[in-house]
């Protein structure tokens, strides 16, 4: 092994010779980059190899080339690149070889090789990665699909590129971004022939000779691929996505015409039809030859016109196709139009009505999903509509009973409305939902009945939702007890709230952080409480939580009664609870604590 690694050594020398002739380097920098090389060799030669062995290899001659760039600019010597950058170049690339031939699985390393092929080396050489690459790697389309970016884009090879996506395609024949891409990389190349053409044409040359076929100036290759695709993969999305990518291209009126009435054709019963259909009408100008209208009242009444054609379709669309799926479509883009901002009075009004309108004919019919309820709802309590918040709160609590939103959203109305009856529903809330996902309406209660009632209600509340919640989620309850304890009590209370709850685990480590705060916000702060809330803090995350040792040898040192003998102990005794990367980080952070007294 060491003759192999002198030898590598001595085939650096003409190149750190010329280094140093040429004046990038000193003596000095590259006796130092000969001792580096010979340490990188030697891991990567040994018998066990190491992945991150070949990943410092590479990064340390990537960072020697960025080095010889800048001296280079420095000095303005452009010199010599071929004896020098050129000699490295290949030699992180029969590196790079060496590591994805054994790590072929490596996905994360071959995209490194490709990222600096893409810097460093020459397109053909690059290509030659990427061959390699989807020869091992050929069941990863986004692979596949860089490649022939790469070709199209970089090497200006598109017919490489269309190459590459039929290759894939027979590995993929069912991939749809595989269709998307080759799709969009025929339409890119047949814009950049027309260019071309054009471009002739204008310089008055002759273009007979040359290769422009007219059906392919039309984009004859984009629409075979849509034809051979949409017969694979069925579904109005995918073909609204080729739709979406043929209007990028101005010359492609035709087909975009094409391919919208197949979609209309094809997939009437698929409500994204209809909604693409309906948004449409927003992009199709009223005024012939596409003059804006002068006035921002004539705009508004513009934009309501095409509103209005929207919503017609819509109205279609829920007659043809009356499911849930289609009224979500048409709600959503209502509401979409009225969060629009617009300082029309007119628009608002008009995009306000038709919501709810929708909302109830969709409520009517029994299609109005979990979610949309509860917009429905936010949407009347914005507004004041109390009355008809109550409706729909009720209407949607009887069609979802099991759902703790519904409730939430009813129990928010019946709290925004003032009305006693609050309590009654917290409690009917609790009889129809079961008790393991009831935690946010115990909070939603304490947190009402803290500004509605009285202090000993609120604390009955609490208790009685520390007896009914239990595991993770009575964390969370616990830290709202005790901050509501703070709040309403006081100190003293917090404290005998944390006393009542100190054998209740599970705890999280703010519930100990919490009471050491608001012990430490009082005028006579006790060392001994601070000592007995650390000592429970560390009894149940003392293995893990690193600060909390630091905090406590922290609070020995700095408080008036603190005892700065106890440090040492209390450190041993971190050093015997913490593991692994917990205990580095507290020999680290006590070290610079150390040093920063001294």
């Amino acid at each position: 092994m060491a003759e192999i690694i002198q030898e590598r050594i001595e085939d650096r020398l003409p190149e750190l010779e010329q280094l140093e002739r040429i004046g990038l380097f000193s003596h000095a920098e590259i006796k130092a980059i000969i001792k580096k090389a010979s340490d990188l060799e030697y891991k990567i030669q040994r018998r066990a190899l190491f992945k991150e062995d070949f990943i410092n290899y590479v990064q340390y001659e990537i960072n020697l080339l960025e080095l010889i760039q800048r001296r280079r600019t420095r000095i303005g010597y452009s010199f010599k690149k071929d004896e020098i950058e050129n000699s490295i170049v290949h030699r992180v690339q029969g590196v790079f070889r060496r590591a994805s031939a054994k790590w072929k699985d490596d996905v994360q390393l071959w995209l490194s090789y490709i990222v600096f092929c893409k810097k460093w080396a020459t397109k053909a050489q690059l290509s030659k990665v990427f061959s390699a690459m989807l020869a091992i790697h050929s069941n990863k389309p986004a692979l596949w699909i860089m490649a022939a970016k790469w070709e199209m884009e970089d090497r200006l090879s598109s017919e490489s590129a269309r190459q590459l996506f039929l290759r894939a395609l027979r590995f993929h024949p069912e991939c749809p971004k595989l269709y998307q891409e080759y799709f969009r990389m025929e339409l890119m190349h047949t814009e950049k022939l027309r260019k071309e053409k054009e471009e002739f044409e204008k310089a008055k040359m002759d273009v007979g000779n040359l290769d422009y076929p007219e059906e392919i100036l039309k984009g004859e290759l984009a629409r075979i691929i849509y034809k051979n695709s949409v017969n694979i993969i069925k579904g109005a999305e995918f073909h609204v996505s080729l739709l979406t990518i043929a209007q990028l291209f101005d010359f492609a009126k035709d087909l975009q015409r094409e391919i919208y009435d197949d979609l209309q054709a094809l997939h009437t019963d698929d409500p994204l039809t209809w909604d693409y259909v309906a948004r449409r009408e927003l992009e199709i100008e009223s005024q012939p030859g596409g003059e804006q209208p002068a006035t921002k009242q004539a705009r508004a009444l513009e934009v309501g016109r095409k509103e209005e054609r929207c919503c017609a379709v819509y109205e279609e669309a829920v007659t043809t196709l009356p499911t849930e799926a289609m009224w979500k479509c048409y709600i959503t883009f209502c509401l979409e139009r009225f969060t629009k901002k617009t300082s029309s009075q007119f628009l608002r009004e008009k995009r306000l009505e038709r919501t709810m309108m929708a909302f109830r004919k969709a409520h009517e019919l029994r299609l109005l999903p979990e979610f949309q309820y509860k917009q429905w709802i936010e949407l009347l309590l914005h507004h004041n509509f109390l009355k008809e918040a109550l409706e729909v709160a009720v209407a949607g609590t009887e069609s979802f009973r099991d759902s703790v939103t519904m409730w939430q959203m009813k129990l928010q109305v019946l709290i925004d409305s003032e009305s006693p009856d609050v309590a009654v529903l917290f409690e009917e809330a609790f009889a129809h939902l079961k008790a393991q996902i009831c935690l946010p309406l115990w909070i939603s209660w304490a947190e009402w009945s803290e500004g509605a009632k009285s202090q000993e209600d609120t604390e009955a509340i609490f208790k009685k939702a520390l007896s009914a919640v239990k595991g993770a989620d009575s964390v969370t309850l616990k830290d709202k007890y005790l901050d509501w304890a703070y709040r309403s009590g006081g100190y003293k209370k917090a404290r005998a709230v944390f006393k009542s709850l100190q054998e209740s685990r599970p705890f999280s480590v703010d519930f100990f952080r919490k009471i050491i705060q608001f012990e430490k916000e009082q005028e006579s702060c006790k060392m001994v409480n601070l000592r007995e809330y650390y000592e429970r803090a560390l009894r149940e995350f003392g293995s893990v939580d690193s600060d909390l040792w630091m905090d406590y040898i922290k609070e020995e040192l700095n408080h008036p009664l603190g005892r700065p003998e106890n440090c040492g102990q209390i450190y041993w005794r971190a050093m015997k609870m913490l593991q692994g990367e917990s205990a580095e980080a507290f020999v680290a952070k006590h070290a610079m604590h150390q040093a920063g007294h001294l």
